[in-house]
């Protein structure tokens, strides 16, 4: 039996991907650029001028992002950032706005992470793998 996970993805997408639906969709854009250097691939936009979808991707993810509107409006999701240099990557994003949630600290898991609220409330692992080995139970 054929996997329903075998289908094509644009690259940069994965089966599971993040999708955000902000009231400052531009305000995010630009903390996301700033913060975590995502690079915009696609930008569409509504007859109003507001964001119907905007991709950007970040390493080798992407996520996508649409001005919230009805029922989507408050909607909040948390992400987990693997980088190479939790420290400078969480500094740079409270540079950028981001609230701290939780400073940079080495954690028992084999993880350095640290915590931020970006600008429209979604919260971020920022985590730096200190060990070369997956997760265990």
């Amino acid at each position: 039996m054929k996997s329903i996970y075998e289908t094509f993805k644009p690259t940069g997408f994965h089966n599971v991907n993040s999708y955000l639906f902000a009231e400052d969709p531009v305000g995010l854009i630009d903390f996301l650029k700033g913060a975590f250097q995502a690079e915009e691939i696609n930008r569409t936009l509504m007859d109003n001028g507001d964001i119907a979808n905007v991709i950007l991707r970040l390493g080798d993810s992407c996520l996508m992002i649409s001005q919230a509107r009805d029922q989507f409006i408050g909607m909040k999701s948390s992400f987990y950032l693997f980088v190479n240099d939790t420290d400078s990557v969480h500094k740079t994003a409270l540079e950028c706005g981001a609230k701290e949630e939780i400073p940079p600290m080495d954690m028992d898991y084999g993880d350095r992470q640290s915590g931020v609220i970006d600008t429209e409330g979604n919260y971020w692992w920022i985590s730096q793998r200190l060990v070369k080995e997956d997760y265990s139970d």
